[in-house]
C-alpha cells in the first residue's frame, strides 16, 4: 500500500518551500543527569527502538508532476549514524550557551533526501548535566505525537528495557509510473466519491447543512489571516538564522492564577504573551493597537485512537492578543472571552472539516491553492503560540533521568515570534523562537511572560489575627 503523506502534513512541506528563509522543523530539548553516554551506548539505545518508530527510517518522496500527494517511502540507505549528532558547550555550559545552540541546530533545514529527523547528544551542561535535541520535520508529527515518541524512544524507570527485535529490511521502491498511475486512479475515483457524498446529503440534509455551514467558518477563518493589520515592527521578511530563549515557573503557579480568575491555564499563558509583546512594542516606541498582535494557535483534535499514529492533526485559532489592553487582568479577561467568542463559533471544528474536505479534493487543485496562499503578502498573523502537555510520568534515557524538557516551535512567513509552552514534572517550561537579525529580544520576551504571570498572582490571604484581649491588656504599656 501507498502511504500518502495528509494534506495538512504537505502543507510543511510546501510552505518551507516557498519561503526559502524557513526551516519548518520542530524540536524538543531533554536535559538530562549525567553522566552523559558514550556515543555507541547511544546509538545502540536508539537502533533498539527504531522497530517502534517505522517514519524514522522512511523519506518523503514528491509524485511525478505533483499528480498525489507526497508518499513516504523506505531509505534504502538509511544510515543511522548520519541522525545522530555530537556536540560539547564550551564552558561553563549554561543556560545562555545551550539556547544559542539550539538556535543554530534550528535554524538549519533538514536533508529531504533522508529521513527527516535528527538527534543531537549535547555535553558540557553544568552540574554534569547533557541534553539531547530531538529535531523532526513538522510533516511527520505534531506536538502531541511528540509526546508519544518520547514514550517509544524514552524509559519510564531507571532500568532500560530491552531493545525491541528488528527485522527491518527496505520495501522495494516504487517506480515513477506505479506512483503515477496510482495518483491518476485516485483522481479518476474522486467524482464517484463526490456523488456519494452527495447522495448521502440528501438523505440527510440537516448534517450536511451543518457540513456547510462549517467548511464556511473554516474558510472565513482562513480568509482572515490574511486581513492586513496594523503594521509592527514583529511581523516582516525573515532571515534563516533563529534566536531561541528559555524560561521556567512552576506549573502550579499558573493553576493558582487560573482558578483566582476563574479562566483557563491557556488563557493565563495567552495574556502573559499578549503582556510581554506589548512591553516590547512600548519598548520599541511602538503604539500597541488593537489587532495588531494576532497569535495562530494550534489545538490538538486528535482522538485517543490515533494517538500512535505520526501524523498532524490539529486545527487553529486566529486571536487577536489584547496588547491594547494596559492592565494585566484586563488583558486576561479580554483574552478569556474572545477565545470563548472563537470556540462559540466552532472555528476548531470548522478547521477539521475545512481539512477533511482538502484531502477528498484533488490533490493538485488542493496543492494549487496552498502554495498560491503562501505566495500572498501574509500580513494578518504576527505570531504562534502553542502550549503542549510534555509526557505524563518521569521518563529515563539509559538510565540517566530526564530532569527539563524545553520546546521549540519554528516561525516562517512574516511570523518573526513563536512561542511554546511544555510542561513536565510539574515545571513549565517557556520557549521563545525569535527571527535572529529583527528580534535580538527573545531573553526579554520569555522574562516578560513570567513577570506577567507573577504579577498576576492573586494576593495572598491576610494572617488571622492571633492575639486575644487578654494578650492585647498584657501587651500594653503600664
Amino acid at each position: 500500500m501507498v502511504d500518502y503523506l495528509s494534506p495538512l502534513d504537505t502543507s510543511f512541506l510546501d510552505a518551507e518551500d516557498e519561503d526559502p528563509h524557513a526551516s519548518l522543523a520542530i524540536a524538543s530539548v531533554a536535559v538530562l543527569d549525567g553522566p552523559a553516554p558514550s556515543q555507541a551506548e547511544f546509538a545502540e539505545a536508539i537502533r533498539g527502538r527504531l522497530a517502534l518508530v517505522p517514519r524514522y527510517r522512511q523519506k518523503v518522496r514528491r509524485v511525478p508532476l505533483n499528480l498525489g500527494r507526497p508518499v513516504w517511502v523506505d531509505d534504502p540507505d538509511f544510515d543511522l549514524d548520519f541522525h545522530l549528532r555530537r556536540t560539547a558547550l564550551a564552558e561553563p555550559g549554561g543556560d545562555a550557551a545551550l539556547e544559542r545552540l539550539i538556535g543554530r541546530v534550528m535554524s538549519q533545514r533538514l536533508d529531504r533526501d533522508r529521513p527527516l529527523w535528527e538527534n543531537w547528544l549535547v555535553e558540557g551542561l553544568p552540574e554534569g548535566r547533557w541534553a539531547l535535541i530531538s529535531k523532526v520535520h513538522h510533516c511527520m508529527i505534531d506536538g502531541v505525537t511528540g509526546n508519544e515518541l518520547y514514550r517509544l524512544i524514552c524509559d519510564s524507570s531507571p532500568k532500560p528495557r530491552r531493545p525491541v527485535p528488528d527485522t527491518w529490511e527496505p520495501g522495494v521502491p516504487q517506480d515513477d509510473v506505479d506512483l503515477t498511475l496510482d495518483a491518476l486512479g485516485q483522481l479518476a475515483r474522486i467524482p464517484f466519491d463526490q456523488a456519494r457524498w452527495f447522495a448521502g446529503a440528501l438523505r440527510e440534509p440537516a448534517r450536511a447543512a451543518r457540513q456547510i455551514g462549517a467548511l464556511t467558518r473554516g474558510a472565513a477563518a482562513l480568509v482572515s489571516a490574511f486581513v492586513p493589520a496594523p503594521a509592527t515592527s514583529l511581523a516582516g521578511p525573515l532571515g534563516r538564522a533563529r534566536r531561541y530563549a528559555v524560561a521556567r515557573l512552576p506549573l502550579e503557579q499558573i493553576g493558582a492564577v487560573a482558578k483566582a480568575h476563574e479562566v483557563t491555564i491557556n488563557d493565563v499563558y495567552l495574556a502573559a504573551v499578549a503582556g510581554a509583546l506589548r512591553r516590547l512594542m512600548l519598548a520599541r516606541g511602538e503604539e500597541p493597537l488593537a489587532g495588531a498582535v494576532r497569535t495562530l494557535v494550534p489545538v490538538n483534535v486528535r482522538t485517543e485512537s490515533a494517538r500512535h499514529i505520526f501524523d498532524n492533526r490539529v486545527a487553529s485559532l486566529l486571536v487577536d492578543l489584547p496588547v491594547e489592553i494596559d492592565d494585566g487582568p484586563g488583558r486576561l479577561r479580554a483574552v478569556h472571552e474572545r477565545v470563548a467568542a472563537l470556540r462559540a463559533r466552532h472555528e476548531v471544528e470548522a478547521g477539521v472539516a475545512l481539512v477533511a474536505v482538502a484531502d477528498q479534493e484533488p490533490f493538485p487543485a488542493v496543492s494549487l491553492v496552498v502554495r498560491s496562499a503562501l505566495r500572498l503578502p501574509q500580513r494578518g498573523l504576527a505570531t504562534v503560540t502553542t502550549n503542549v502537555p510534555g509526557p505524563p510520568v518521569p521518563l529515563f534515557i539509559l538510565g540517566r533521568p530526564i530532569r527539563e524538557i524545553l520546546p521549540y516551535v519554528p516561525i516562517a512567513e512574516r511570523l518573526r515570534i513563536g512561542v511554546a509552552v511544555m510542561t513536565y514534572q510539574g515545571q513549565a517550561v517557556i520557549g521563545v523562537t525569535t527571527d535572529f537579525a529583527t528580534v535580538p529580544e527573545g531573553g526579554d520576551i520569555a522574562g516578560a511572560i513570567l513577570d506577567e504571570v507573577r504579577q498576576l498572582a492573586p494576593a495572598p490571604a491576610p494572617r488571622a489575627r492571633m492575639r486575644t484581649a487578654a494578650a492585647a491588656r498584657v501587651a500594653e504599656p503600664t
